[in-house]
């Protein structure tokens, strides 16, 4: 209805520890309608209390168990990708909390096969003592993580997210400065699935701020090169937008639409 060919969901409740079992006759109409509306990837996005580098032994217990959930409803589904945040290095150093996460994934992921499904990092807005700012950071992340699980990571990247972390995306010189880093970092390759979201907060405010398409900080020419980089273009852009007025994202949808160049698809 919204003229989408991707999709990001919650595979279970994004603020609670524990959730029903998915239920097979619902994820086969998923998939039913899926083949039907040519829905892909569908992305999932992992739980939000979930922290595997925790310093606190309980939280990360939880964390472990909630994210390995977390991945076998992801392979139940036939998700191409589940995206999560890095997590905060409170109460320890930022080199042990990346040591903690790498292993707790291992842990959490042993014995599974991916089949096809990929891990993504997602940046952060580099709040507090989060993890993920720095796209140096998030290829330390994935070297370490890929030294104890054989599993397949790539990343996410959040416009709004780069903004706030001080990534001037707003302007020209700003993308093409940006873009450069990733692809020095991280590699654009990498990057399976980009989160088109204005800000709502200046640039460098480290303030997690979502707004519309072209009402924030980042602004309607921005979004206009984005979406028409030659380097971008082609990536699933997914919006994590307010609802409209309508409650839907339909607004949002449509104005990606009327921003976008050389492109047959508009993704949410």
């Amino acid at each position: 209805e919204l003229g989408c060919n991707t999709l990001q969901i919650f595979s279970r409740s994004p603020r609670m520890w524990c959730s029903p079992p998915l239920d097979p006759n619902g994820v086969a109409q998923l998939k039913d309608v899926r083949a039907k509306y040519d829905l892909s990837p569908v992305v999932i996005h992992g739980n939000y209390l979930t922290n595997m580098a925790a310093a606190d032994t309980g939280v990360r217990k939880k964390s472990i168990e909630a994210f390995r959930d977390e991945v076998q409803r992801a392979l139940m589904i036939g998700a191409g990708c589940l995206v999560i945040h890095p997590g905060s290095y409170r109460g320890q150093t930022l080199d042990k909390a990346m040591n903690v996460l790498a292993s707790s994934i291992a842990r959490a992921v042993k014995g599974v096969d991916w089949n096809g499904l990929q891990l993504l990092l997602e940046n952060t807005a580099g709040g507090g003592q989060t993890m993920g700012r720095d796209f140096t950071e998030l290829a330390e992340l994935r070297e370490r993580i890929q030294k104890k699980a054989s599993i397949p990571v790539g990343f996410c990247i959040d416009t709004a997210h780069c903004f706030e972390a001080g990534y001037d995306v707003s302007t020209a010189m700003g993308l093409k400065k940006t873009t450069g880093l990733i692809e020095q970092t991280i590699g654009l390759d990498s990057v399976k699935v980009i989160h088109a979201n204005d800000s709502r907060t200046p640039l460098g405010s480290r303030a997690d701020r979502h707004e519309h398409i072209g009402e924030g900080e980042i602004g309607r020419d921005a979004f206009r090169r984005i979406l028409s980089h030659p380097k971008w273009r082609a990536k699933p852009f997914i919006l994590e937008t307010p609802a409209d007025e309508n409650g839907t994202h339909q607004k949002n949808v449509q104005t990606l639409k009327s921003l976008s160049k050389r492109r047959r698809h508009t993704r949410r």
